[in-house]
């Protein structure tokens, strides 16, 4: 059976994401120099830069549960954190190619989103862990925030976007566009993605870290846990996993 039509235009659409971030970054490297200068670590640009970096922390746990060992899970993350989000749609459409979808009904985010195969059953402590982490995150980016309006003034200064900054919020934005389809499946009604999606591109990785730990919060002590990736009447989140590993 070939690919579904969606399967087809979300291999597009993060393949073409991931190209222009490419471009992007090679574009503004021949304009405008290597960005490892001491001058470009502005105030804002530094809590950019921790803005991004908790919604890789994020993407990375992602990986981190997709992978089925911990080498392909390290060369990722290490691709994340060196490359952003052309690693990003890279890892993606990777992903997307390793879907074969039998079912007609079958959504391939739900494919996407949780590992192939042997469904992984993960400890109940290590939710609380994610709480815990993702909590700090979120207060430490809301300080960080707080501590650069106060002693730079507001970002919304035309000074503040240099190339390699105007480089850096397309970098985050796609990043932010892969978090906001999680959202969009997730949510079960248009009204609450919207209001989370918009709280998310105005608020950066605040608002990642609050929703994973209302998600996290949200699982009762029989839900496995990758049904907080799921929406509640997905498909495969009603399905019981019949080949689980523990971790």
């Amino acid at each position: 059976m070939g690919a579904s039509p969606s399967l087809v235009m979300y291999r597009i659409l993060f393949a073409a994401l991931g190209c222009f971030m490419v471009a992007t970054l090679i574009y503004t490297t021949v304009t405008d120099g290597s960005p490892f200068r001491p001058e470009l670590l502005t105030p804002w640009m530094t809590a950019t830069l921790i803005d991004f970096y908790v919604n890789v922390a994020a993407l990375s746990v992602w990986v981190a549960y997709k992978e089925s060992s911990w080498v392909s899970s390290v060369i990722w993350i290490v691709l994340l954190v060196c490359f952003g989000s052309a690693a990003t749609c890279a890892y993606i459409v990777t992903k997307l190619f390793e879907i074969s979808i039998h079912d007609p009904d079958q959504d391939p985010i739900d494919l996407l989103l949780v590992r192939s195969g042997q469904v992984v059953n993960v400890k109940r402590s290590y939710v609380s862990y994610g709480k815990y982490i993702f909590t700090i995150l979120g207060a430490f980016m809301v300080a960080v925030v707080t501590y650069t309006v106060v002693t730079d003034g507001l970002p919304f200064r035309k000074e503040l976007l240099t190339p390699w900054m105007a480089a850096t919020l397309i970098d985050f934005y796609i990043n932010v566009f892969a978090i906001s389809l999680w959202i969009a499946h997730k949510e079960t009604t248009w009204i609450s993605a919207c209001i989370w999606i918009i709280f998310l591109i105005c608020l950066g990785s605040i608002t990642t870290c609050t929703y994973i730990v209302v998600q996290l919060s949200r699982l009762s002590s029989q839900d496995p846990v990758y049904h907080v990736l799921l929406n509640s009447s997905s498909r495969m989140g009603a399905i019981a996993p019949t080949n689980c590993r523990k971790i």
